[in-house]
């Protein structure tokens, strides 16, 4: 029988189970929460906006968000986000879902940091920019009714989330500071460090190799 939370279905498939042991296995409770409160949420703002949405797809794309910040999957010298994309696309294509499938899924995970040309793709991929925004910025919480979101706190609590998830954020990221350039992850690592040296945009064109 299908799980429901705050009138959201979460599917009871083989693809859907396989995903949520997964994350329950590497992840810590604030990230799993998170993750799962990413997909309720992105879920029901999509239905609210009329957007067709595979639920499978959806889900693992709002369950696996920010897998690259965990050690198992982090790599060296790419952007989280492109960690949790690639586990992600593996993970569907492992899973018997079409080429086209996992790529939807990882341009949402790949782009989830990245405003607005999030919501100009595919409904899966607004599910997962629409929950998380919601459940890290609080944008679009009047959307939502009182009772869904006690529902969904209820399922997945967020206690000390705020400082938790910073910290979640830096921890993933502090070996590869290089990657934070062109987001806004590098507000992250200024907070916790203070030697941190931003990358500038300019001095980048103004000391390009460009003679004039």
């Amino acid at each position: 029988m299908a799980e429901v939370i705050a009138g959201v279905e979460i599917p009871g498939t083989e693809l859907v189970r396989a995903a949520t042991e997964l994350m329950r296995k590497v992840a810590d409770d604030t990230l799993f929460h998170h993750s799962r409160r990413v997909f309720l949420w992105g879920s029901l703002k999509a239905a609210a906006r009329g957007l067709e949405v595979d639920p499978e797809l959806a889900y693992v794309g709002g369950l696996f968000h920010d897998l690259g910040l965990i050690e198992l999957y982090a790599s060296k010298d790419l952007r989280f986000e492109i960690d949790g994309a690639e586990a992600a696309r593996t993970f569907l294509l492992e899973h018997g879902r079409t080429e086209e499938d996992a790529r939807n899924v990882w341009l949402a995970i790949a782009l989830h940091t990245t405003p607005e040309v999030t919501l100009r793709l595919s409904g899966e991929v607004a599910v997962v920019a629409l929950g998380v925004k919601t459940d890290v910025l609080g944008i679009g919480l009047d959307e939502l009714t009182e009772r869904q979101r006690a529902e969904v706190v209820a399922a997945h609590p967020r206690p000390d989330f705020k400082n938790r998830i910073l910290k979640a954020f830096y921890d993933g990221m502090a070996h590869r500071p290089d990657t934070t350039y062109g987001t806004m992850n590098d507000d992250v690592l200024a907070y916790f460090d203070p030697n941190f040296k931003r990358t500038d945009f300019v001095e980048l064109i103004k000391g390009s190799a460009w003679p004039e």
